[in-house]
C-alpha cells in the first residue's frame, strides 16, 4: 500500500551497524527507484554504475543501455564488492527488478509482491500493515494538536477510522487541525463526503481519504499560495528541489520563496530533506499524484513557464556553479521542455556544444547520453543524423568526460569526422577561441582511419542480443530488448519483417535449414516459432519454467528439430510439426546458456552456468560427454566463485571434429572424441567473452567480447589477427556467414554490423611500430615507421597515405630514420645514354662535365635507414624502395639510427654496447666502444662529435672521424634514460632511473646541478631554445622546469591532478619539445599536452585512441606534431589558425 512507511522500515533495518558489517562486508548500496520508464531506469543504473566504480583506474565510460548496465553492475558486485546488499527502495515494476539481478543479495520495498516473480533464487517477504492501527494513529494526532489521546474529542476515532491507518492522511489533517484545533467535526465531514474524484488514477489504490484530505489542506491556503502549490505539479516524483529552483519557478526571492515552502511544510503538504544544506524540499508521490491529477490540462503551461523564467534567470548562459539549484537544472530542463512541447528549444540546446561542455562538467557524460535515448523520437524529427552524431561522440568519449580536470570538449569535437555537426561546431568555437589566443588542434589525417564495417544497421530501439544469417546468406534475422523480431537483408539493410514477438526480451532467433521457419525464445519463458516470409505465428510452446536463453535449428532437412535452453536447467528438443516437446535432456544442475547442433545433426552441445560442458546424442537424449571447463582454468583461488562458474557460448567447427567453449575471458577448443584440450584462447582480463563462432572456410575463430569490439584468432597459429572495432557498447553475438565470407556482430549500442573476413583479416592487424621518424622539409611532411609485420612504411604526413611499403623483413624493425640531402638526378647524353642514381649536386655538375650530357630531372628524395632487431643495419632509397646497402657488424638489436646532414654518414647504436659509424656507400665503419652496457641513443654535436648515452649510467663524447672518445662522464648511479644538448652548445642534460636529473658543462666532468625532487625514473629532458629552461619528465608523469643557470626549481606541471589512470599524464613522459620562443612545452606520456612554460599551466590535452606514447615529432614552427600511439594509430596534428 501506498504511504505506509515501508522506506522508513527499510532504513531502520539496516541501522545495526555492527550487524550490517558482520552478514554485508562489501557494503550496503541504497537505490530509490519509483516509478520509471526504460530511460529513468537507465538513469538509476548508471548512477549506482558511477558510485560503486567511481576510483576505478580503467576509465569507462557509463553504460548506454540497461543490458550494458547491468552487465557492468554485475561484474562491480563480484568483483569489488562481494556480500554486500542492494536495497532498492519502491519497486513498481517486476522489470526493474529484472534488471537489478546482478549476483547480489537485494532488500526492497514494493506495492506489489508479485514483482519478484520475475526473478530466481530465494526470496524471503516481510508484511507491511496496511496503515497505522488506530491507537497509533490517535497518538499521531494528539502529537500535531499537541494533546494527550485521552482529551482528544470524539470525532478523533471517526477521523482515524476514515484516514484507513494511512500515515499521510493522518499526517495532512492532524496539521490541519494544528492550525484549526476547533474544526475536528467539519474535517471529518470532509472525509466522509468524497466529494473529489479522479478522473484518472495511477494504480488501483483507494486514493478517497487521501484526496479528501488534500483537498482540504489545499482549501484552506490563500489564493496566491493556492497557485504556487500548483506548480509543483511540473516536478518528478522522487525528485528533491532546492529553494532556489522553486524562487525562480515562482518569480521570487529565495527567501520568500523558503518562507512559502516553509508553510506547505507545517501543513503536511510537503517535506524538506534536512540531511543537506541547502534544505531540499520534495512531495510524496500519491501527493505529486493528486495535483498532476487536478492540473491534468496545465502541465503543458506549467513545463513551458518553468523553461521561459530559466531562461529570463540565466540570461548569459548555462549555470557554472556545481550547486544543487544548477544541478537540478542540468538534470531537468530538457524535461521541461520535452513536456512543455518547446521542440525548437529543446533542439537548440540538445544540438549545441556549449550544453554537452556544461552538464557533461558539472554531471558527466551518463545523464547526457540519456537524455539522447529519451528524446531520441523528438529529435530525429529535426534531424536524426545530428542526434546520432552527439550520441556517438559522448558514447566514444564518455570515458574523458568523466576524468578530472574536466577535458577540453571543443578539442575533442575537433577529432570528429568533418561531417559531423560535433565537429562544425567545434571547428567554429576553435577558429573563435583561437583568436583569443587559445590553442586547438586539427587532426588533419582522422579521415584515413576508416571503418571497416562493410554494412551498419539499426534495426532495434534497444539491446540487440542476437543475429544470424539465413542458410543462403541472403537475409538476416535479429533480436533484442525491444521485444521484437526483425529480419532484413544481408546486402543493403532493407527491412523486410518485423514482428512483436514476445512480452519480454527476445533472446535468440534462429532459421530452419530450409529458411522457411524462424524460431524466437525469450525471458518470458516462451518460444515461437514464425513463418519467416509473413510473419505469421505458426507455433507457440511453454514448457521451460524459466527463461530460454538460446535456440537453434538442426544444420540440415532430412528431419528438422528445434533445441532450446533455459534457466530451468533442461535443454529440450522440439519437432515443429508437433505442440509439445520431443525430448527433454536432464544433467544440468545451473543455467543453461547455450546449445548448438553438430554440423552432421548428430550430437547436441550446451553450456552451462554449472561450469560444464555437455554433449549429447540427439537420437537417444543421452549424455554423451561431459568437460569440466573449470578443470581447465589457471588458479581461481581469489576469484570470486560467482563469476567461476558461467560457460556462456559454444561452437563446432566445420568438419564436426573439434569444438570451443567461451567462459569468463578465455576460449577452450577441444577434441570432441577424446574431450582433450586442443588449444586456449585468452583475451584481455577486464573483458569477458559473449559469443563465440568457428570460421566454415578457414582456421579463423571470432569472438565477441564486453569491450566493444569483435577480435579474430588464428587456432593455427594462437595469436589474435584482427581487431574489428567500431560498436560503443557491449557486443552479444558474433556470426560468420555460412561460407565465412562474411561476419556479423550485434550490440547494446542497438547495431548489427557486418564485416568482409578477407578485409577484416589481413588489414586491421596491420598496425604501425612507434619507433618512427619525421622529415619536414618546405611545405612536406614525410613519415616513416616499420609496422607490426616487420615491413617499413613511408606515409604522406599531409593525408597518412601510404606512399611506400617495403617488403616483410627477415627481423624485426626497431629504428629508422630519414635524410632529405640526397638527390635523385636523371642525365642523358647525346648518344643516347641515360645515367641515373642518387647524386649530390657537385656529383652533377661533375658528370655534366667530364660528359657531354643534359640534365634531365634533379628531384628531391628520400634516404632511409633502418635498424633490425637481429643486428643488420639496411639503407634504402625512398620513395621506389630501392636497397642501396646493407650493414651489418651490431651483433644485437640496433636501437637508434641518424644520418649526418650531408647523409653521407650514417650512425647507429645497439645492445652489444657500440656505436657504429659508417660510410654507407664504401661500407667503411669505425666502432665506437666504451660501453659497458646497452647505449640507448646518441646526438649529434657538430660535423665531428657525438654524444652517447647508456644504461652503463654514463655518458661519452667521441669524434666520430677518428673514432675516439674525447671525455667519458660517470652521470648516475642507474641507467641514464635521456639527455639533450642546450641550443648554445655549452652544456647538456642527462636524466636516469635513479630519480635524478643533472645538467654538465662539455668543460667539466663535474656536474653544474644536481636537480633532485622527482619520485620516480626520469625519462625525457630538453633545454628551451633560450637556453633559459630545462624540462624534465618521469614516470609518475610529473613535468618539472628548472632555471638552468642556477638549478632552482621554477614549476612543477599538473601537480596536483591525477587522471584516471593514476598518472599525473596517463602514463610515463616520454618525451619534451620547447616552441621556438620557449614559451611552451609539449609532451608525451599516456596522451599529447601543451603548457604554459612560464605558470606552468596546461594549455591543452589531445587523447589518442591508444596510450603508451613513446614521443612526437615537432616542426620547426611548432605548428604540426606527429606521434603513433601502441595500437598503431598515427596522429598528424596541426594547429588551428
Amino acid at each position: 500500500m501506498a504511504g505506509f512507511g515501508k522506506s522508513v522500515l527499510t532504513a531502520e533495518a539496516v541501522r545495526d551497524e555492527q550487524l550490517i558489517k558482520a552478514c554485508f562486508p562489501g557494503g550496503v548500496h541504497w537505490l530509490s527507484v519509483g516509478q520509471l520508464d526504460k530511460a529513468g531506469l537507465l538513469v538509476k543504473m548508471q548512477s549506482l554504475c558511477y558510485r560503486l566504480d567511481q576510483d576505478s583506474q580503467s576509465g569507462q565510460r557509463s553504460p548506454v543501455t540497461i543490458e550494458e548496465a547491468r552487465d557492468r553492475l554485475r561484474f562491480l558486485m563480484v568483483r569489488k564488492y562481494p556480500r554486500s546488499l542492494l536495497i532498492l527502495d519502491d519497486i513498481w515494476d517486476s522489470g526493474v527488478l529484472k534488471a537489478f539481478d546482478i549476483q547480489c543479495r537485494v532488500l526492497f520495498s514494493t506495492r506489489d509482491r508479485g514483482v519478484t516473480d520475475s526473478v530466481s533464487g530465494k526470496k524471503y517477504e516481510v508484511s507491511v500493515d496496511h496503515g497505522l492501527e488506530d491507537d497509533k494513529a490517535l497518538e499521531v494526532l494528539a502529537l500535531f494538536v499537541n494533546k494527550k489521546v485521552s482529551a482528544l474529542p470524539v470525532q478523533a476515532r471517526s477521523i482515524v477510522h476514515e484516514c484507513k491507518g494511512s500515515p499521510l492522511v493522518v499526517s495532512l489533517i492532524g496539521a490541519l487541525l494544528r492550525e484549526f484545533p476547533d474544526r475536528w467535526q467539519y474535517y471529518l465531514k470532509q472525509l466522509q463526503n468524497k466529494q473529489f474524484k479522479r478522473i484518472r488514477k495511477s494504480s488501483s489504490y483507494d486514493y478517497d481519504a487521501l484526496d479528501q484530505a488534500m483537498s482540504v489542506s489545499i482549501d484552506v491556503l490563500h489564493e496566491d499560495r493556492k497557485e504556487y502549490y500548483k506548480d509543483l505539479s511540473v516536478l518528478e516524483k522522487d525528485v528533491k528541489v532546492p529553494a532556489k529552483v522553486l524562487s525562480i519557478l515562482w518569480d521570487l526571492e529565495p527567501e520568500e520563496a523558503e518562507d512559502i515552502l516553509q508553510e506547505f511544510v507545517n501543513k503536511s503538504l510537503l517535506f524538506r530533506d534536512c540531511n543537506k544544506r541547502p534544505y531540499q524540499y520534495y512531495l510524496h508521490d500519491l501527493q505529486l499524484d493528486f495535483l498532476t491529477e487536478q492540473n491534468r490540462y496545465r502541465l503543458k503551461d506549467l513545463h513551458s513557464k518553468m523553461v521561459r523564467l530559466y531562461q529570463n534567470h540565466y540570461k548569459k548562459g548555462h549555470p557554472t556553479v556545481a550547486d544543487e539549484e544548477c544541478m537540478y537544472w542540468f538534470r531537468y530542463l530538457a524535461y521541461h521542455m520535452a513536456h512543455g512541447n518547446l521542440r525548437e528549444e529543446l533542439y537548440s540546446l540538445m544540438f549545441s556544444l556549449d550544453w554537452v561542455k556544461a552538464k557533461a562538467q558539472m554531471m558527466g557524460p551518463a545523464s547526457l547520453i540519456n537524455d539522447y535515448v529519451v528524446y531520441k523520437d523528438i529529435l530525429d524529427e529535426e534531424n536524426s543524423t545530428v542526434r546520432d552524431n552527439f550520441q556517438e561522440f559522448l558514447s566514444l568519449n564518455g570515458h574523458h568526460l568523466s576524468q578530472k580536470p574536466f577535458p577540453d570538449v571543443v578539442q575533442m569535437g575537433l577529432c570528429q569526422p568533418d561531417s559531423s555537426e560535433v565537429y562544425r561546431q567545434a571547428r567554429l568555437k576553435a577558429e573563435q577561441e583561437t583568436k583569443k589566443g587559445a590553442f586547438y588542434l586539427e587532426w588533419i589525417n582522422k579521415s584515413s582511419l576508416e571503418s571497416l564495417s562493410r554494412l551498419i544497421v539499426r534495426p532495434h530501439k534497444g539491446a540487440v542480443y542476437y543475429a544470424c544469417f539465413s542458410h543462403n546468406w541472403q537475409q538476416i534475422a535479429s533480436c533484442g530488448s525491444d521485444k521484437t523480431l526483425q529480419v532484413f537483408k544481408s546486402q543493403t539493410g532493407e527491412k523486410l519483417l518485423e514482428v512483436q514477438a514476445h512480452d519480454d526480451d527476445v533472446l535468440c532467433c534462429a532459421f530452419s535449414p530450409d529458411d522457411k521457419l524462424i524460431a524466437t525464445c525469450s525471458a518470458d519463458k516462451k518460444i515461437k516459432v514464425w513463418n519467416s516470409q509473413n510473419g505469421n505465428l505458426l507455433r507457440t510452446y511453454d514448457e521451460h519454467s524459466e527463461q530460454v536463453n538460446h535456440c537453434q535449428f538442426t544444420n540440415t532437412s532430412r528431419k528438422i528439430l528445434l533445441a532450446t535452453c533455459s534457466n530451468d536447467n533442461f535443454i529440450k528438443l522440439w519437432n515443429t510439426n508437433r505442440p509439445g516437446s520431443q525430448n527433454t535432456m536432464f544433467g544440468h544442475s545451473g543455467p543453461v546458456n547455450h546449445c548448438c547442433f553438430s554440423p552432421d545433426d548428430q550430437y547436441l552441445a550446451s553450456c552451462s552456468s554449472d561450469g560444464t560442458l555437455k554433449l549429447w546424442e540427439v537420437h537417444t537424449a543421452n549424455e554423451w560427454k561431459s568437460i569440466d571447463i573449470l578443470d581447465f582454468f589457471p588458479s581461481l583461488t581469489d576469484e570470486p566463485k560467482e563469476l567461476e562458474e558461467v560457460v556462456r557460448c559454444s561452437a563446432w567447427s566445420s568438419d564436426g571434429t573439434r569444438i570451443m567453449a567461451a567462459a569468463k575471458n578465455m576460449v577452450f577448443v577441444f577434441d570432441i572424441e577424446s574431450a582433450t584440450l586442443l588449444s586456449e584462447i585468452k583475451t584481455g582480463r577486464h573483458s569477458t567473452i559473449q559469443s563465440c563462432d568457428f570460421c566454415p572456410s578457414s582456421q579463423l575463430v571470432a569472438i565477441a567480447l564486453s569491450h566493444y569490439t569483435v577480435e579474430l584468432w588464428d587456432l593455427e597459429s594462437n595469436k589474435k589477427v584482427a581487431d574489428c572495432s567500431g560498436h560503443l557498447s557491449w557486443v552479444h553475438c558474433v556470426r560468420f556467414s555460412p561460407d565465412g565470407s562474411v561476419l556479423l556482430s550485434s550490440s547494446d549500442d542497438q547495431t548489427v554490423r557486418l564485416w568482409e573476413t578477407k578485409k577484416v583479416h589481413p588489414s586491421s592487424a596491420v598496425s604501425l611500430k612507434r619507433d618512427s621518424d619525421v622529415l619536414f622539409h618546405h611545405n612536406e611532411i614525410s613519415v616513416i615507421a616499420p609496422d607490426n609485420r616487420k615491413r617499413l612504411q613511408l606515409r604522406n604526413g599531409k593525408t597518412g597515405e601510404v606512399i611506400y611499403q617495403s617488403e616483410e623483413q627477415e627481423s624485426r624493425i626497431r629504428c629508422c630514420c630519414l635524410s632529405k640531402d640526397p638527390q635523385a638526378a636523371v642525365l642523358a647524353r647525346e648518344d643516347g645514354t641515360v645515367k641515373a642514381g642518387v647524386m649530390s649536386p657537385k656529383q652533377v655538375l661533375r658528370n655534366i662535365g667530364w660528359w657531354t650530357l643534359q640534365l634531365l630531372t634533379l628531384q628531391q628524395s628520400l634516404l632511409t635507414a633502418l635498424g633490425l632487431e637481429n643486428g643488420t643495419v639496411k639503407v634504402l632509397e625512398m620513395p621506389s624502395g630501392n636497397a642501396l646497402c646493407t650493414l651489418t657488424g651490431h651483433t644485437k638489436t640496433v636501437l637508434h639510427c641518424q644520418f649526418t646532414p650531408d647523409g653521407q654518414t650514417l650512425i647507429t647504436c645497439s645492445e652489444d654496447t657500440t656505436v657504429r659509424v659508417w660510410d654507407w656507400k664504401s661500407l667503411e665503419c669505425k666502432v665506437l666502444k666504451g660501453h659497458s652496457e646497452r647505449v640507448k641513443r646518441f646526438r649529434l654535436l657538430d660535423s665531428s662529435r657525438l654524444l652517447s648515452w647508456s644504461f652503463d649510467g654514463t655518458v661519452k663524447v667521441w669524434d666520430i672521424v677518428t673514432g675516439e672518445m674525447i671525455q667519458d662522464y660517470s652521470c648516475h648511479q642507474g641507467a641514464v634514460l635521456s639527455c639533450d644538448v642546450s641550443p648554445n652548445g655549452n652544456t647538456f642534460s642527462s636524466v636516469s632511473a635513479d630519480k635524478s636529473a643533472k645538467i654538465w658543462s662539455f668543460d667539466s666532468t663535474s656536474a653544474l646541478h644536481i636537480l633532485n625532487g622527482h619520485k620516480d625514473c626520469v625519462r625525457s629532458c630538453r633545454f628551451s631554445w633560450d637556453n633559459q629552461c630545462l624540462a624534465t619528465g618521469d614516470d609518475n608523469g610529473e613535468i618539472r622546469i628548472w632555471c638552468v643557470l642556477n638549478g632552482s626549481l621554477l614549476h612543477i606541471c599538473a601537480r596536483e591532478n591525477k587522471d584516471s589512470m593514476e598518472s599525473l599524464h596517463g602514463g610515463w613522459v616520454t618525451d619534451l619539445h620547447f616552441s621556438p620562443d620557449s614559451k611552451m612545452l609539449v609532451s608525451t606520456g599516456g596522451y599529447i599536452k601543451w603548457w604554459d612554460v612560464e605558470k606552468g599551466e596546461s594549455l591543452q590535452t589531445f587523447y589518442t585512441t591508444g596510450t603508451n606514447l613513446k614521443g612526437i615529432h615537432v616542426s620547426p614552427d611548432f605548428k604540426t606534431f606527429v606521434t603513433i600511439d601502441n595500437i598503431g594509430v598515427l596522429y598528424i596534428l596541426r594547429k588551428v589558425g
